[in-house]
């Protein structure tokens, strides 16, 4: 018996991959179901298994109290010690019982239960692995169509399912293609773990160069910064930590190689391989590729970009649809804003234009204000102005003998002057006076 149990054990273990010590749990569980079947339905079973002679040993667990009420649950103190002398109130005895032939029905539930344990324990371990492999790239192969999602064979009887929001646009499955996949999640259901999987993800750009590119696996390269629209554009940013290796043309391999490797896989996805630059401008001219840019204009606290660049390469760096400019943005994480030299001229005309225009205002406001001063006249008003006395706090905190440096205004007109200006201030009236000059 025991050889046959342990070698059943040991098939299970092989070919399932579940523990033995996990297989040997479920079936003393599903012998204790059987148990309470042969002995009562009432009895609280414990059953053991005894691997060296292949004895199955059932006990009755019973709680130690002071008088037991429930015969098949609880034993009196008095009788527990009678068979442990060591018996305590409030713990629990085991009870050896006799040996019995379960029957056919007792034998089917323990089977039962010992395959929905296995069961469990499979989907436990397939949870567990795969959740160790999340953000990990798969080579699946297409088993069927589920509505939209398709689902797929990742290996080890396992299916994973690729959702629509996961598929590259206008990408074909038939059962037995075979295409890389990224895990984006696991999740527990009640049909068992549920392992979802990506087509689009900027992540399995990263890892398929990443499989691809020894230097990348050496550490030599790295990926910086991966933006991507799957099935249009990728871009990527990379960098070297050996100024004897070119970080481009590592991913972009001899005659291509490498990159096309990785395109393959994408269905014809356009990838533009720029180098890594700590310098926001240098990193942002860069990801505009293929565009050429003329400057680029940083504003740091809005981490905000406006790139100039000639006129024939504007729709080249716009893209289409934006395209190219909305990638470089999320490459770089700035802001990005893309102007022509002409545009960009016109922008600057219209803010001079605008500054100028306030400045002239605020002149005007400013000699209006001068006017409204009761008892000084046009003239004096032109002398205040071109002395740099253009407003009444100007006029108010001068001293005498600063104003009176002015053509015509004595120490009596610049002591109006003072007071009428800080009376003005406090919002006082005054009244107009005819102007006259010292």
């Amino acid at each position: 018996m025991s050889s046959i149990v342990l070698e059943a054990l040991e098939a299970l273990e092989r070919s399932k991959r579940i523990d033995k010590k996990i297989l040997l749990e479920a079936l003393e569980a599903a012998m204790a179901s059987a148990g309470r079947k042969a002995y009562g339905a009432n009895l609280n079973i414990a059953v053991e298994f005894n691997e060296h002679n292949g004895e199955f040993k059932a006990f009755a667990v019973k709680k130690v109290v002071e008088t037991a009420v429930d015969a098949d649950l609880e034993i009196s103190l008095e009788e527990a010690r009678k068979k442990d002398p060591e018996a305590q109130l409030e713990t629990e005895i085991r009870l050896l019982l006799p040996k019995v032939d379960f029957g056919r029905i007792a034998a089917q539930t323990a089977k039962q239960v010992v395959l929905q344990r296995v069961r469990e324990a499979e989907r436990e371990k397939v949870f567990e692995d795969f959740k160790n492999r999340l953000n990990d790239v798969l080579t699946a192969e297409v088993m069927r169509q589920d509505g939209r999602s398709v689902i797929l064979d990742i290996g080890g009887g396992v299916e994973a399912v690729l959702p629509p929001k996961e598929q590259m646009f206008k990408e074909e499955f038939n059962p037995g293609d075979r295409a890389k996949v990224f895990v984006v999640d696991v999740r527990r259901t009640a049909r068992g773990p549920q392992v979802v999987v990506s087509r689009t993800h900027p992540m399995l750009v990263k890892k398929l160069f990443e499989a691809e590119v020894p230097e990348i696996q050496e550490g030599i390269v790295e990926i910086k910064a991966v933006s991507r629209e799957a099935g249009v554009r990728t871009k990527m940013a990379v960098q070297s930590f050996d100024e004897k290796v070119d970080p481009v043309g590592a991913c972009v391999g001899m005659k291509g190689i490498r990159v096309q490797a990785v395109v393959t896989e994408i269905l014809g996805e356009k990838i533009d391989i720029i180098p890594w630059s700590d310098e926001p401008a240098k990193l942002i001219a860069a990801a505009l590729s293929p565009a050429r840019v003329s400057r680029v204009l940083i504003e740091e606290a809005a981490k905000k970009a406006t790139v100039v660049v000639a006129d024939d390469q504007l729709s080249l760096a716009i893209g289409k649809k934006g395209q190219n400019v909305r990638l470089a943005a999320k490459l770089t994480g700035w802001k990005v804003d893309v102007k022509s030299e002409v545009q960009m001229a016109e922008e600057q005309l219209r803010e001079a234009s605008q500054e100028l225009a306030a400045q002239e205002a605020a002149a005007a406001a400013a000699e209006d204000e001068v006017f409204e001063l009761p008892g000084v006249g046009a003239k004096m008003t032109a002398r205040l102005i071109d002395a740099g006395y253009d407003d009444l706090e100007k006029m108010a905190a001068a001293t005498i003998e600063e104003l009176t440096q002015i053509e015509g205004v004595g120490e009596k007109t610049a002591e109006k002057i003072k007071d009428v200006a800080a009376r003005l201030m406090r919002g006082e009236e005054v009244e107009e006076e005819d102007p006259k000059e010292d």
